[in-house]
């Protein structure tokens, strides 16, 4: 073969390869990227220094707040109040639980250690600031973690400070939190509105899907209070986020809430606790377990079981609480595992677990002595009638659409 014929078959090998290898390539992609995380929320003491304290200007402060009162990265409300530039931090009070949110029963007056600033219980002998613990102050703050359910007495101190904020002509100023169990259900039995009380300032439902700051817009609007009330907004925080999606720190608002699954039970099992049944409380997991003495564990959790309830499983326990209801005392009911958050209606978990308890042990459950929280007595009367709490729990529906409207107009997020 010829040197050029053969300088031409190569060229030609070459060319083939080149095309071969060219076609065998695909363009450049991007590897898919995982979603961005939501920005971590801010709260209301974030925006708030963020905007340089500007409502507070010139303002002799007193402020409402506990343990929970903190920026997102872990700083005392208190500590920026009391640093803050034009701004006079001259009183705190405290609610249940007092400062530290340690204690039980009624709370006396106490001190601030690192500010020397004097701390009026609003859980002592008086529940309401009284004018001599407003005196020289323009504004009063309220800076408090709730835990979304409507017997919890944080809500009701802040309105009884707004009470009393506009009857002296103060403003109030409310930083807001997240509802821990997001803001978007809204379920239980709501609270007739002949029996309002320290643990039921308005008729809500048991789970009421507000943030403290909505509350205090519901609150000042439809109870009449007219105080000049302004919220200091969160943001990135939206209504579908539970507490654990938040990016914040979780902070025990009260003894007994020491995390997120105890906080998503609470307003079910706390209902029982009047009836003569321990809720947990004294244990490691409080509200995560029932029980008492006079229950038989495995015929509870096997009645539990069949009624299907969404969201939740039930398996015997025997456990001895070391407070509160049945204190040290050998006790015997069942541990509530949650399954799926989205799924569980509390509302209807309260009354299921109401309804065993009255139709299993009638002769030890004190099933009328629950009415204070349950708050209904048309629900109450039910119960007692044997009646299927599926069928109860539809009979909400009616009422909780219209507190779905009558919140509508005071939702501060989407």
């Amino acid at each position: 073969m010829r040197p050029r014929s053969l300088l031409l078959l190569l060229s030609l090998a070459l060319l083939g390869g080149l095309a071969l290898l060219l076609g065998g390539l695909r363009p450049l992609e991007a590897e898919p990227q995982p979603p961005a995380p939501p920005p971590a929320v801010l709260v209301g003491i974030d925006v708030l220094e963020g905007e340089g304290f500007a409502p507070l200007r010139g303002k002799r402060v007193g402020l409402i707040t506990n343990q929970t009162g903190q920026t997102s990265d872990g700083r005392r409300t208190i500590d920026l109040l009391r640093e803050a530039p034009e701004v006079t931090l001259a009183a705190v009070f405290s609610p249940e639980h007092g400062l530290e949110g340690q204690l039980s029963g009624h709370v006396g007056h106490a001190q601030d250690a690192p500010t020397g600033l004097k701390v009026w219980s609003l859980y002592g002998r008086t529940r309401r600031p009284a004018p001599e613990m407003l005196d020289g102050l323009d504004v009063l703050v309220f800076d408090i973690q709730d835990a979304g359910v409507r017997y919890y007495t944080y809500a009701t101190t802040m309105a009884y400070a707004m009470e009393e904020a506009a009857k002296a002509g103060m403003a109030f100023v409310v930083l807001d939190r997240p509802n821990p169990l997001n803001g978007v259900e809204v379920q239980g039995p709501m609270l007739d509105a002949d029996r309002l009380n320290f643990e039921g300032y308005f008729p809500l439902p048991l789970r009421h899907g507000m943030t403290i700051g909505e509350l205090a817009r519901l609150y000042n609007t439809e109870h009449r209070i007219g105080v000049a009330l302004h919220v200091v907004p969160m943001k990135h925080w939206r209504r579908e986020q539970w507490f654990d999606q938040t990016g914040l720190r979780w902070v025990t608002p009260s003894p007994a809430l020491v995390g997120l699954a105890g906080n998503t039970f609470y307003p079910a099992v706390d209902l029982l606790r009047a009836g003569d049944v321990s809720v947990g409380r004294g244990t490691e997991e409080p509200f995560e377990m029932m029980g008492a003495p006079w229950i038989d564990a495995e015929e509870l959790a096997r009645y539990l079981g069949e009624r299907k309830i969404s969201g939740v499983a039930f398996k015997p326990a025997h456990f001895t609480p070391t407070s509160d209801v049945h204190a040290a005392r050998r006790c015997q009911g069942v541990r509530l595992i949650l399954t799926d958050r989205e799924a569980l209606d509390v509302g209807r978990l309260g009354v299921e677990l109401l309804s065993a308890l009255w139709k299993l042990y009638p002769s030890h459950f004190r099933l009328d002595r629950t009415i204070r929280l349950v708050g209904s007595v048309g629900t109450m009367a039910r119960i007692r009638a044997g009646d299927d709490p599926v069928e109860i729990a539809k009979g909400w529906r009616e009422e909780l659409e219209a507190f779905r409207r009558l919140r509508a107009p005071y939702l501060l997020y989407d």
